[in-house]
């Protein structure tokens, strides 16, 4: 409702609002009338255009129709949605398959209030084997390109990838380099410790290397891969044709390498060879909370597990969860494999063929029934179960119980946030946000902020501007709030704070956290800075730091976090800056032309001291460019 708007006499506010409502409906119902039968996605609006809910459907009218009509059956997270709508907008596609590929791309985007939304927006870790290359190398990516190299993973949590690739390294002597083969080079240390075979070294790269080579990089393809039997009989039979040969220095470096490859495959997690490649998903629930659990098998074994917990869900439908959760996860970039089991039956048709396009062969959704499908996933809903009794038998930590005393609260802070700034007089300020949550920081709600509105070294007015375009992505729905958000800085930083947070209607208490300075003294009202302190909105003096405590222990890691981010986006503007050529600043003066004068003259110097007709003398450069050229570089430093 607009502020400004004056009700027409004898009109009280109440029924204003009441009317406004009125004209909403009056416009909804217009507007459903006008909304095609074609498939595509809707998007449902709250007050100020807040996106409330992103769907897809077959048959967009009847779908948008089915939230306004009084007969249906919706459930009560959808009717508590329908009592916020205001507006809903809609974007036809060509058919189903391209509606459910938009509604993953924005509800990823946008993370609408009554989705079900996956805060996981990572790239997963995978190992890269270049055989698309001569001389083949081993590498940790986190994408997946159609190079025609072989991917392997992906690998969650990554601890165990890294080693199996430090064994790799140290087991099969394959290059790690980045460096071009194209010109032979002097090999390096890694040559000399007899962990690589140095195809850089001109006398290293016969037909018989090669070919050795290859076999080391199908070694190394066999190991990942879990084929076991098959290295084991190709290394022994090797083994024995080196000792019959008289090579028995080579015969003992592959005997070493099959004691070693026995030891690393007795701590892998075999399940069933003939499971194959699948993902398998398990899933517990009590009421309006869930817990999802994913475990990769690749070749019978897992090679990673991820976990997801889900609150307000209200009485969503299990299908719809795993529908919503297949849809978001695997919008990512992620390798698929051609099985997915999955807890519930359910039918994903359109689904399915997204999953076998992404792929580029068919990908199967299956309920796990009978036989080993049913036994994996046991142990997926078993583990889903584990997890989430995990995090519901997460006790309420003593150290956010100490915080919320000492700076008195009104709730257990659960979420703290953390805002700083950084700059050198001014100059490539930034701003940066961190969020803490559940005993560890949430780097995928980290936020960087490059100042635009404060000219000057204005500290304050800087976490003003940090502050109130952090709130008003938070207002936006981009995420949820903290409950205490600390603020780098004394009492004037902290009413910056408050001042732009009062427009928005957020439950958020702020805080500021004062380093420790040397303490001045020689006045009565003296305030000790030796140690440091938290400054509260409504009270005079701030509250000191007991240096001992594990809640000032907690204030002060938040707090140094966020330093510590914004400080390195500032060191990487301000080398950006430095790195910067002089010559990008010359109107006129692009890329191609850059190279070329580099090229001509080899330095930014010898170009100061050209002369403009020396200059303009190039192809294409004419003398006002030159003579732009020329003041430029002698106005800069």
């Amino acid at each position: 409702m607009n502020r400004n708007y004056k009700p027409p006499a004898g009109e009280n506010a109440l029924q204003a609002v009441r009317r406004v409502r009125y004209n909403q409906r009056m416009d909804i119902k217009k507007k459903l009338q006008q909304t095609p039968s074609s498939p595509g996605i809707y998007i449902m609006k709250g007050a100020k255009e807040k996106v409330l809910y992103v769907g897809k459907a077959k048959n967009l009218r009847n779908r948008v129709r089915s939230y306004f009509q009084k007969s249906s059956s919706l459930d009560e997270r959808k009717s508590k949605m329908v009592e916020e709508i205001r507006g809903f907008d809609y974007v036809v596609t060509g058919n189903e398959l391209e509606a459910l590929i938009l509604e993953a791309s924005f509800i990823k985007r946008v993370k609408p209030k009554y989705n079900i939304i996956l805060r996981d927006d990572k790239n997963y870790p995978y190992l890269k084997l270049t055989v698309n290359e001569e001389w083949p190398r081993l590498e940790v990516v986190r994408r997946i390109e159609k190079d025609g190299a072989l991917y392997f993973g992906p690998y969650v949590p990554a601890g165990a990838m890294w080693e199996m690739l430090k064994f790799i390294r140290r087991t099969f002597p394959i290059r790690n380099c980045r460096y071009s083969m194209e010109k032979p080079f002097r090999p390096c240390v890694q040559y000399q410790m007899g962990r690589c075979l140095a195809p850089c070294s001109e006398s290293l790269r016969t037909g018989p290397d090669h070919e050795k080579y290859l076999e080391i990089v199908r070694e190394v393809r066999s190991f990942i891969d879990g084929e076991k039997r098959e290295l084991l009989l190709t290394l022994r039979s090797r083994m024995e044709k080196c000792s019959s040969e008289m090579e028995y220095e080579e015969a003992a470096k592959i005997r070493d390498r099959i004691q070693a490859l026995e030891k690393a495959w007795e701590s892998q997690r075999v399940i069933a060879p003939e499971l194959g490649d699948a993902d398998v998903i398990g899933l517990y629930r009590e009421g309006g909370e869930a817990s999802v659990f994913v475990f990769f098998i690749r070749k019978g074994t897992v090679i990673g597990q991820k976990e997801f917990f889900f609150k307000k869900l209200e009485d969503l439908k299990d299908g719809d969860l795993v529908s919503s959760f297949i849809e978001q996860f695997y919008s990512k970039e992620i390798l698929l494999p051609p099985k997915i089991i999955l807890p519930v039956r359910v039918a994903l048709g359109t689904q399915k063929k997204w999953l076998s396009e992404r792929r580029g062969r068919p990908v199967r959704l299956l309920y796990g029934k009978s036989g080993l499908d049913r036994k994996v996933l046991t142990m997926a809903d078993e583990n889903a179960f584990y997890s989430f009794s995990k995090h519901k038998d997460k006790r309420v930590d003593e150290t956010l119980l100490k915080v919320k005393e000492l700076l008195n609260l009104k709730s257990l802070p659960l979420r703290i946030g953390a805002v700083d700034i950084s700059n050198t007089s001014g100059s490539e300020a930034v701003g940066a946000l961190v969020m803490y949550e559940d005993g560890k920081f949430m780097k995928e709600e980290y936020r960087m902020f490059r100042i635009k509105t404060v000219e000057g070294a204005d500290d304050f007015a800087m976490i003003g501007e940090v502050v109130g375009r952090y709130l008003k992505k938070v207002s936006d729905n981009e995420s949820g709030p903290p409950d205490l958000l600390l603020i780098d800085g004394g009492r004037g930083q902290l009413r910056s704070a408050l001042n732009v947070l009062k427009p928005f209607n957020l439950s958020v208490e702020v805080a500021g956290i004062a380093k420790a300075r040397d303490e001045i003294s020689g006045r009565k009202s003296a305030i000790r800075r030796d140690i440091e302190r938290i400054y509260r909105p409504g009270r005079r003096d701030p509250v000191y730091l007991d240096p001992f405590l594990p809640s000032t222990h907690l204030l002060q890691k938040v707090r140094d976090e966020v330093h510590r981010f914004a400080v390195r986006y500032h060191k990487k503007l301000r080398t950006k800056k430095t790195l910067e050529s002089p010559l990008e600043k010359v109107k006129g003066i692009g890329k191609e032309r850059r190279l070329l004068l580099l090229r001509h003259f080899g330095s930014i110097d010898k170009i100061r001291k050209a002369s403009e007709d020396e200059i303009a003398c190039l192809r294409g450069i004419n003398r006002k460019i030159a003579g732009d050229l020329k003041r430029a570089l002698f106005s800069g430093p």
